[in-house]
């Protein structure tokens, strides 16, 4: 059960209350409706319930209720949440925190979170960290991120194949490297990812020949 703060108006009692009602419609219009006018007094309730709420809709209508907030009220009681002990509280808070892209998040982007035993908190850990990065901490990014190649089911890896997609080309020495690995899932998992990354360039240039084919034919229709 959430915690509800008695010092505070019976409005406040009904919304804290409808926040883990048995109805997850409930608890939605509750989300809604703190977002919708943001209360300090609830933002303990708020966080609290996000490392609970069973539902994926309430949970992603929590974390914007939060970005609704100050990011100077919010930043701080969602750091404390990263050292939880429950999986589901540290994985929406680094959730929260990439939608709300305050790039100073970054130096809280710890090893163990991006190495989590807990498969859906890692696999958030990875999608922030990619999001949060500075250029200068791109390659040290990029060497613990290969470390998870070969790791968990098919939708795991593509989650982490999307992770290194999007930090660029400053993977592919890694990834060159980890395809010659001893583990044959990690081996697999890197020339996979290499030959992904081969396809999509050849279609990009295959698209710019296009352009600059159909470039000369348009100025010609237009004279």
């Amino acid at each position: 059960m959430v915690p509800i703060d008695t010092n505070g108006t019976p409005h406040h009692t009904r919304l804290a209350g409808a926040l883990s009602a048995e109805d997850p419609s409930v608890r939605l219009k509750a989300a809604m409706a703190i977002g919708s006018a943001p209360d300090p007094a609830l933002l303990e309730t708020l966080v609290e319930r996000c490392g609970v709420e069973p539902d994926l809709f309430v949970r992603d209508t929590l974390s914007w209720a939060l970005m609704r907030y100050a990011p100077e009220v919010t930043l701080p009681r969602i750091r404390r949440e990263l050292d939880s002990a429950s999986a589901q509280a540290r994985s929406q808070a680094m959730h929260t925190l990439s939608k709300i892209g305050d790039k100073a998040a970054w130096d809280w982007i710890t090893r163990d979170m991006l190495h989590d035993v807990d498969d859906e908190t890692a696999r958030t850990a990875w999608r922030v960290a990619v999001s949060l990065v500075p250029e200068a901490e791109e390659k040290w990014l990029t060497a613990e991120l290969v470390k998870e190649l070969g790791r968990g089911n098919r939708s795991l890896r593509m989650s982490l194949s999307r992770a290194l997609v999007d930090l660029g080309d400053v993977v592919e020495p890694a990834l060159e490297k980890a395809a010659a690995a001893a583990d044959p899932a990690v081996a697999e998992h890197a020339a996979t990812e290499q030959l992904l990354r081969s396809r999509r360039a050849d279609l990009e240039a295959a698209a710019e020949r296009a352009k600059r084919v159909a470039a000369p034919a348009e100025g010609a229709m237009e004279r």
